[in-house]
């Protein structure tokens, strides 16, 4: 059984890449997007946004189970979202981001 090919571009997911799973008409989903917006120009995060109805696959696993959120490859939230933790969780990534930046740096002038 392959994977879906939603599920292989969310695993190579940089740090600061949000996928927001939604559905048009869904107050929540409108909720989330007007929430996070301001983060994403403060952090310089990009948004995916889905929209689970014009995939099978994606309607089934998420139904009416969302806004569902994920920075990069990991799940951040879901139905309602608390701005103070998603700016911690954007802090962390682009702050592990960085590191990882400055491993790859050190390696190569190794």
């Amino acid at each position: 059984m392959s994977e879906h090919t939603e599920d292989l571009r969310l695993a190579g997911a940089g740090a600061l890449e949000v996928t927001l799973y939604s559905r048009p008409g869904c107050h929540l989903c409108e909720a989330a997007k007007a929430a996070i917006h301001p983060l994403l120009e403060e952090f310089g995060a990009t948004l995916h946004e889905i929209n689970i109805d014009a995939d099978p696959v994606l309607t089934e696993r998420y139904g009416w189970d969302i806004p569902v959120l994920f920075i990069g490859a990991r799940k951040a939230a879901k139905h309602r979202i608390n701005v103070r933790q998603l700016r911690r969780q954007l802090k962390e990534a682009k702050e592990n981001a960085g590191q990882a930046h400055l491993v790859m740096v050190r390696k190569k002038g190794a």
